[in-house]
């Protein structure tokens, strides 16, 4: 994956996840997909502040809360280490595309996880 955003080029999405075999690999892979997928929203969409930010952060997290019920017939769940590792790797996004303001739970205030 290439950014415009050198910051997040080669960066590990859901190391944590990636490292913790509780959590299925092609899920997670499914997962880190869809926080590539913000960075290329934000980079071809530009948010101007951050309500803007929010509608795309939003929107991810919706993803992620379908995603969650992939993971839950794997016998696994989105619990605390994958809310923390979301949560963290969105606020990074956040902060790399120069939104360092944004608050990290209304980032991802609307899961179910």
């Amino acid at each position: 994956m290439r950014f415009t955003n050198k910051a997040l080029n080669g960066y590990d999405f859901l190391a944590d996840m990636t490292a913790d075999p509780y959590f299925p690999q092609p899920l997670v892979d499914k997962g880190k997909l869809i926080l590539v997928r913000l960075c290329e929203q934000i980079e071809q969409q530009r948010p101007a502040d951050l309500a803007e930010l929010y509608v795309l952060t939003h929107a991810a997290t919706e993803e992620f809360n379908t995603l969650g019920e992939e993971f839950d017939a794997a016998d696994s769940e989105l619990e605390t280490v994958a809310r923390d590792t979301i949560g963290s790797d969105v606020a990074k996004i956040a902060e790399a595309y120069g939104f360092s303001d944004a608050d990290i739970e209304e980032l991802i205030s609307p899961r179910e996880w």
